[in-house]
Formats: C-alpha cells, sequence, structure tokens
C-alpha cells in the first residue's frame, strides 16, 4: 500500500503542477534551441522535467564472456525541479526524484508498468537529491555544473531472489554541461561530463566507487520547435567495483505548447565490460514558466 500511495502522490503531484501553470506562460519564442541544460533560469523562473527511462537486456558481458541470459528490465522515473534564486540569474535550485519499477527471470519488458512486488518485481520511490545549479564563469553563459546529493530511500539494494532496486550508497554527483550553436543557427553541439562518488554504505556494490561519465549530442533543427539529434555516451566505474560501458543512440524534441516540450530518445550499449547489453527507450515532458 505504501508504494501504491507514493505512486499516486508523485504523479498526482506533477499533473497538478503543470496544469496550473501551464496557462500562466504565453511566450511566443521556442524554449527548444534556447533552453538547453548548460542554461540556468531567471529568477522567479521554474523548470520541470519528468522523464521516463525503459532499460532491457537479454545479455551481458562478465570477466570478457558475452552470453545471453532471461531478460531484465528496469524502469526509472525521474522527476527534477528547479528554480531561479539569483538576480545575476547565476543559481539555480532543486530536487530530483527517482521512483524504481524492477523486474528479472525472463518476464516481459512491459511487465516493469504493473509495478508489482514479488519474488521477480520491484518499485519504490529509491532517492532524492536536493540540488544546485551555477554558473561558475560569468562570461561564459553556456557553461554549467548542477552538483547534487543523492540519498538513497531503501534498505536493501537486492530482494531474496536478487531482484535489484537501486544502490544504498550515498552518491555526490557533478556534471559539467557546455553547448554550442553554430553560427548558421541550425546545428547545436551539447557535451556533458557527469562525475559521481559513492560512499557511506560498505554492503552496496556501488561502495568506494568513482564514475566518469562523458556525452557528445549534436542536434538539427529542421524549424524553431523541434530538433532531431544523435549522441554517444561512454560510463566508466573505478574502485572496489569497476565497469564500463558505451552507448549511441538518437531522439528527438518538440515544443508541443509555450510551457510544455516533448522528449524521444532511443540508445543501444554497444560495447561493455562487467555490465548488461541492453538498449533503453526514453520519453520526457518538460515544462518551463
Amino acid at each position: 500500500m505504501k508504494h501504491i500511495i507514493n505512486k499516486i502522490v508523485f504523479v498526482f503531484a506533477l499533473i497538478v503542477t503543470l496544469h496550473s501553470n501551464a496557462q500562466d506562460n504565453m511566450s511566443d519564442k521556442s524554449n527548444i534551441q534556447t533552453y538547453t541544460p548548460s542554461k540556468l533560469l531567471d529568477k522567479g523562473q521554474w523548470d520541470i522535467k519528468f522523464f521516463n527511462n525503459l532499460y532491457t537486456e537479454t545479455a551481458s558481458k562478465f570477466n570478457g564472456i558475452k552470453s545471453d541470459k532471461l531478460r531484465e528490465t528496469y524502469f526509472t522515473s525521474t522527476l527534477d525541479i528547479f528554480t531561479g534564486v539569483s538576480e545575476n540569474n547565476r543559481l539555480n535550485i532543486g530536487v530530483l526524484l527517482e521512483y524504481r519499477s524492477n523486474t528479472v527471470a525472463g518476464k516481459s519488458a512491459t511487465s516493469v508498468f504493473s509495478f508489482s512486488d514479488d519474488i521477480n518485481s520491484r518499485n519504490g520511490l529509491s532517492s532524492i537529491a536536493p540540488a544546485i545549479k551555477w554558473q561558475p564563469i560569468e562570461r561564459i553563459g553556456n557553461f554549467s555544473i548542477q552538483s547534487a546529493f543523492h540519498i538513497p530511500l531503501i534498505d536493501n539494494e537486492s530482494n531474496s531472489n536478487r531482484v535489484f532496486l537501486d544502490q544504498t550508497a550515498y552518491m555526490f554527483q557533478n556534471r559539467f554541461f557546455y553547448d554550442y550553436t553554430l553560427p548558421s543557427g541550425k546545428w547545436q553541439l551539447f557535451t556533458e561530463l557527469s562525475t559521481e562518488y559513492n560512499f557511506g554504505n560498505d554492503s552496496s556494490f556501488a561502495n568506494n566507487t568513482f564514475v566518469l561519465a562523458p556525452g557528445v549530442f549534436m542536434s538539427y533543427f529542421p524549424s524553431n520547435k523541434s530538433t532531431i539529434l544523435g549522441f554517444i555516451q561512454h560510463y566508466q566505474r573505478f574502485g572496489d567495483f569497476a565497469q564500463d560501458f558505451t552507448t549511441l543512440g538518437f531522439g528527438g524534441k518538440y515544443q508541443l505548447t509555450n510551457v510544455l516540450n516533448l522528449e524521444v530518445l532511443y540508445s543501444k550499449f554497444v560495447r561493455g565490460e562487467d555490465t548488461g547489453l541492453g538498449q533503453s527507450f526514453n520519453i520526457g515532458l518538460r515544462a518551463l514558466f
């Protein structure tokens, strides 16, 4: 019952927030090109992003050996809320919430949407993170850093049948954003470097590990309300547990209204070590007002 209540409150809060504020913004300019992750908000402005990632795998590679496996699927729903608080528009504060639903033992990829808790399934609100986003160099407005401290809300990473939900180690994360728009205005290069330090729980697989995760995105704008993009990302974990993987993907964004953006992405794990090798499907809604 607790998990059901969490889900209802989570979804209801988002719907109410979007609905109550969507009618207040009458800006004529599209947000697709202007408000990249590098861009900070004006004082009093709000940015709410509801993003959903479904990752599913039927293969893995450990100790240099690639093998098939029964399907495992991991669904992560995130709610990121930020607002501008400084007069010079160089500081935003926010909070990040993560809700997860995972299944194993060959269940279908869509089984995660049943949000079950049984021998082969787990779900729940797994972490919360207070966060700040800031612009370190005043004259470089398209370079920013997002810092967040992720606090686990679960006691056990896996149940008796080894169904993993989320890590129980704390995480201090920094994400470095930079973008550059070509003179034509039709192309935009976006780069990200994410760093993580995981600590505080000896029973967590992630404890005493560091992560470096760079990514490069190239976007083309057919119009000011839409973009198509391709990207490559790499993830490297060091420390007590080491792993790495590389993904390639593509997708697009569309400005639905003056407030709402829609984002759809697909990515595939093209290589990796000590990790699963699957694919992910992503859809998100972003409200800016």
